[in-house]
């Protein structure tokens, strides 16, 4: 069966993690819960990965949001290896009994992580650009931290993720140019943190696939 990537928001594309999926050759559908809505079934997939968004995964409208969170929650009830990248991985917190509040301050910038497994994922530094952040679930364990707190948890073959490994320079500094406020209230600038991000690009994406194979082989051991 393919996998299935949920493209909730056109300001945050699949990106490198496309290229992943193209270059390891794994047979996948796209869906755009916002637009189509969520499929109803988890099982007609292999593995299912839940991209970002800018809507908050709390909000109860509309009602993509609430409908995604069921899906992957039914995902994990039928052993539905599941991805959630930032937004996704917040919306599998939920999904799994844990809590999203505001990061105080926002999580922003290229972000050495504090890991308890590298061999999942590697301290970085990964590119962390998020107003919220998720608690880890009772039933999961957390694998990695940064200060405004958790930045990745596990249970079996399901990876949440509070960075985005998945982000090219250019969409780095669309998100930038989009949040100069905030960028300035956090003493951060525009133009370093794209210098930033065109100075680590190669080595990021290197990361970025060591992190998605790590999390494939936890959803397809010996593929």
């Amino acid at each position: 069966m393919p996998g299935v990537v949920l493209h909730n928001d056109d300001i945050a594309p699949p990106a490198g993690l496309a290229d992943w999926l193209h270059e390891r050759e794994l047979p996948h559908t796209t869906v755009r819960p916002r637009e189509e809505g969520v499929p109803p079934d988890p099982r007609e997939f292999d593995w299912i990965i839940a991209l970002g968004a800018s809507d908050s995964a709390t909000q109860s409208e509309p009602a993509w949001i609430p409908n995604e969170i069921g899906l992957l929650r039914r995902a994990v009830e039928a052993e539905v290896p599941v991805l959630g990248i930032c937004w996704g991985g917040q919306a599998l917190s939920l999904a799994l009994g844990g809590e999203v509040s505001a990061a105080r301050p926002p999580a922003w910038g290229w972000l050495e992580v504090e890991t308890m497994d590298p061999r999942i994922v590697p301290r970085g530094p990964w590119l962390h650009f998020n107003h919220e952040v998720f608690t880890v679930p009772d039933v999961a364990t957390q694998l990695a931290s940064v200060p405004a707190g958790p930045s990745a948890f596990r249970l079996g073959p399901h990876l949440a993720i509070q960075f985005h490994p998945e982000v090219t320079p250019e969409i780095v500094d669309r998100w930038a140019a989009d949040e100069k406020p905030t960028l300035a209230k956090l003493g951060m600038d525009r133009d370093e943190l794209r210098e930033e991000g065109e100075q680590l690009a190669d080595e990021a994406r290197m990361r970025a696939f060591e992190l998605f194979d790590a999390w494939r082989s936890l959803a397809a051991p010996g593929k």
